[in-house]
């Protein structure tokens, strides 16, 4: 059985604390706010969720209005997200869930979106602190169709000469980093939500990694990009760099799914490290502190942080 990412929280649904670890919790929390005993609430579940009724009748194959795909579907990872899952509230759920297999099926579904007036929210790893995957559009569509590529999670080619990759947008970190490593590559991209957020939700709210020092922006890995849209498929040309006019990158770039959906892209990669070494450091002053920051970010060692 599938493993399965808590419902309201983040993570996965097997980590959340037990009961004993959440009075550790409420207890050191009671010192902050007096002494009234502070009371556990059961964790939620599933299957207690009331959803309000789908609006929309799936007529695709890769459409479902499964309550359990509308759930998941339905909130990002904000702190105001986890309040309302948490409570149980999901009466923003999307009125059904695409889960496209390829870029055909990702034009067949925008397609559906326009002929039905339903509005298309392009879902990622559902990370988003901002409201970016909430369906909250208002009284002009007749739904809300979250397009979910996680069917889409392959590295399809890669270019060992050149140091590139050919990845589907809906591949998460994880993913990614698996298919990489026979080749011994890496892409070397480790935003916080880097365990479930995806490359093409990366490119789309121009992320931005911990390895600060060097490659701190998903902006500077991106070579090419396919992205679908109502009016057909956007593609950049693959170059290894063009001083020929604006480039056409930036305009998906940070688009965060207003313009289409991203379907795959180029990236570069690099060879993967084979010593890691980390060290802390303490010191007197903080000016000393920043003194050393800039020596070191000044060297041309590039550590990542």
């Amino acid at each position: 059985m599938p493993r399965e990412r808590s419902h309201w929280g983040w993570g996965w649904a097997d980590k959340l604390p037990d009961d004993d670890m959440r009075r550790a919790i409420g207890a050191r929390i009671q010192t902050f706010f007096g002494e009234a005993p502070i009371e556990l609430r059961p964790i939620p579940h599933i299957d207690d969720v009331e959803l309000p009724a789908s609006r929309v009748v799936p007529e695709l194959a890769c459409c479902t209005c499964d309550p359990r795909e509308r759930i998941a579907h339905t909130h990002g990872k904000s702190y105001r997200d986890l309040v309302r899952g948490f409570r149980g509230d999901f009466a923003g759920a999307p009125d059904v869930v695409a889960l496209p297999r390829d870029e055909g099926d990702v034009e067949a579904v925008l397609a559906w979106c326009g002929a039905r007036g339903l509005a298309a929210v392009p879902y990622g790893g559902g990370t988003s602190v901002v409201g970016g995957i909430e369906g909250d559009v208002g009284a002009a569509f007749a739904g809300v169709c979250a397009i979910d590529l996680r069917a889409m999670n392959r590295v399809l080619e890669v270019d060992a000469t050149s140091r590139a990759a050919r990845i589907q947008a809906g591949a998460l970190g994880p993913e990614l980093e698996e298919q990489l490593a026979p080749h011994g590559l890496t892409l070397r991209f480790y935003p916080q939500s880097f365990e479930f957020s995806t490359l093409g939700g990366w490119i789309a709210t121009r992320a931005g990694g911990h390895f600060a020092t060097l490659y701190t922006h998903i902006d500077d890995l991106v070579e090419s990009l396919r992205m679908a849209t109502p009016c057909g498929v956007m593609a950049t040309r693959r170059l290894p760099a063009s001083g020929a006019g604006p480039s056409p990158e930036r305009l998906v770039l940070g688009s965060e799914g207003a313009l289409g959906v991203i379907t795959e892209a180029w990236m570069r990669v690099q060879t993967r490290p084979r010593w890691r070494a980390s060290a802390s450091v303490t010191f007197a002053r903080f000016e000393a502190a920043v003194e050393c920051a800039r020596a070191l970010a000044q060297s041309g060692l590039f550590p990542t942080n």
